[in-house]
């Protein structure tokens, strides 16, 4: 978000990782893209806090969170045909695995 907001810093380098997502938030707006990442930010933070704190709310907002994520690696990798997005899927059904399997066994 920062990268976005304050172009030409020394923030600037981050684009180096993923330098087509610049153009594509760009593509939308400075000022949307800046919100979206803010929304996206926030939600983040707060899964955070709400895991840190075991509370029930933060595990579901961050499952919700992984589950939104899976959705958008499968688009991109079909839609876009970006196998590279992949990667993801593993990773996020092991966390969401293991955020169920956390409540699962807090029950017993």
């Amino acid at each position: 978000m920062l990268a976005l907001a304050f172009p030409g810093s020394l923030l600037e380098s981050i684009w180096q990782l993923k330098p087509e997502a610049r153009v594509q938030f760009l593509e939308i707006g400075r000022g949307a893209s800046i919100a979206v990442m803010a929304v996206v930010g926030v939600a983040c933070g707060s899964a955070a806090i709400g895991l840190g704190r075991d509370a029930e709310w933060g595990r579901r907002l961050a499952i919700g969170i992984l589950s939104a994520n899976l959705v958008g690696d499968s688009v991109n990798a079909l839609l876009r045909h970006d196998p590279k997005t992949l990667i993801g899927l593993p990773i996020g059904g092991l966390m969401i695995w293991y955020l169920v399997k956390k409540k699962v066994s807090a029950e017993k």
